[in-house]
């Protein structure tokens, strides 16, 4: 089963990457573009037998390790491919 993890950082918290990366599209003429946040996504082959469980060891992965729960939160979704 297949987990995708999509990491970002919290609305409360400043991202000068995405801040950069909006001024590099303004400049390339894509003044339409108001906002961008930048994230992380992580694709997880996880042996399970029911999607739930997939999501429970994904979340627990998430909590651990992929995402730091004081600047970041996450969405999981789960699949098989």
């Amino acid at each position: 089963m297949r987990a995708r993890v999509f990491v970002t950082l919290k609305p409360s918290v400043f991202d000068p990457q995405g801040t950069t990366v909006a001024d590099a599209l303004h400049t390339l003429g894509y003044a339409a573009v108001r906002n961008v946040r930048q994230g992380k996504y992580f694709e997880l082959d996880i042996d399970a037998q029911t999607a739930e469980d997939a999501r429970k060891l994904a979340s627990e992965a998430a909590d651990k390790l992929l995402a730091n729960p004081v600047i970041e939160s996450y969405r999981i979704e789960v699949g098989n491919a």
